[in-house]
């Protein structure tokens, strides 16, 4: 996994974008998977709102309150690392032609202000964590940040289905029936599941309720529901732990007895390896913090995605 931000030239991008724009028409006509649709087909596509959602499990969440009436494309896909995220030319044409586009913002998106602008799209942009109260980075290097990992709470996560809601109707007031419908219906649910995790966690002994994870990306987790997380790099996966950070942390996981060491699907697992080598730890569960799985994984839909982390966590320091 690449730890460091990449350079991209929006200026190719760009220039990639104006050379195909002459077939804007044709990929107004395609779906999801590329394809070109024909007949009531091609109709129903150009029907619905071409809707842009940059990364997988802000996507999921879209793509609940939007239902039938949304073509929804996701940038950065399962498994993927938003926070290092190279934007394609492709995605200057998806943002162009897109008739709204769903951000989590709070900093999470780096590259995000040059794609727009690159794209010129006219499509609003809704920030879904609008609203939200961010934590501040913990660590020296994070000194001033947001921490923009909000989904992590289920209450944070309703507030983003508000503001998707509401997004949504302001771009297609013809479905307001259908998106309020479906938000209810989605907030049912993200109330089960908060009540869940509570439950689950309050099983797990208080003394025990510590993990290391690789990146801080569960902070709001463990302000909701009572867990300390401990994490070698920052607030993104960019930042590389100093060698003496790291012997910091092996120090306080052997005074403080922090059972175990999660990996995550986006981040390089061998620092989570050498850590617990060293200091006796266990090697728990995968834990997903920025990205779903692929549609087969564990983790593909967000309240998959919370229930997978939630069984890996009380699995582990329950032990």
């Amino acid at each position: 996994m690449p730890t460091r931000r990449h350079v991209i030239s929006f200026a190719s991008a760009a220039g990639a974008f104006a050379a195909l724009s002459t077939m804007a028409g044709i990929f107004s006509e395609r779906g999801q998977t590329g394809t070109i649709q024909t007949g009531s087909a091609q109709n129903a596509a150009q029907a619905r709102l071409r809707t842009v959602a940059t990364f997988s499990i802000l996507g999921d969440i879209v793509g609940n309150v939007g239902g039938e009436r949304v073509q929804l494309t996701t940038l950065v896909g399962p498994n993927g690392d938003v926070h290092v995220y190279v934007p394609a030319p492709g995605d200057v044409k998806t943002v162009a032609l897109a008739d709204i586009v769903f951000v989590n913002g709070l900093g999470l998106e780096g590259w995000l202000d040059r794609l727009i602008a690159s794209s010129a799209t006219r499509a609003p942009v809704v920030v879904t964590s609008r609203g939200i109260v961010p934590r501040n980075g913990l660590r020296a290097q994070d000194y001033g940040a947001r921490d923009p990992h909000a989904w992590q709470s289920v209450a944070n996560a309703k507030i983003y289905v508000g503001n998707i809601r509401d997004g949504l109707i302001a771009a297609d007031p013809h479905g307001e029936k259908t998106y309020e419908a479906n938000a209810t219906v989605y907030l049912a649910k993200l109330n089960d599941l908060d009540a869940e995790i509570k439950t689950a966690i309050e099983s797990v002994p208080a003394a025990r309720r510590k993990a290391i994870t690789a990146h801080d990306a569960f902070g709001y987790f463990g302000d909701a529901y009572g867990v300390e997380f401990i994490a070698p790099e920052g607030l993104s996966t960019e930042a590389e732990p100093s060698a003496g950070g790291v012997a910091r942390l092996i120090d306080q996981i052997r005074r403080q007895k922090i059972p175990a060491v999660f990996m995550e699907n986006v981040t390089d697992p061998r620092l989570a390896q050498r850590i617990a080598e060293e200091t006796g730890a266990k090697i728990a569960g995968t834990l997903y913090s920025d990205a779903l799985s692929p549609p087969n994984g564990p983790a593909a839909t967000y309240i998959d995605m919370m229930r997978s982390n939630l069984r890996e966590l009380t699995s582990a320091l329950t032990c």
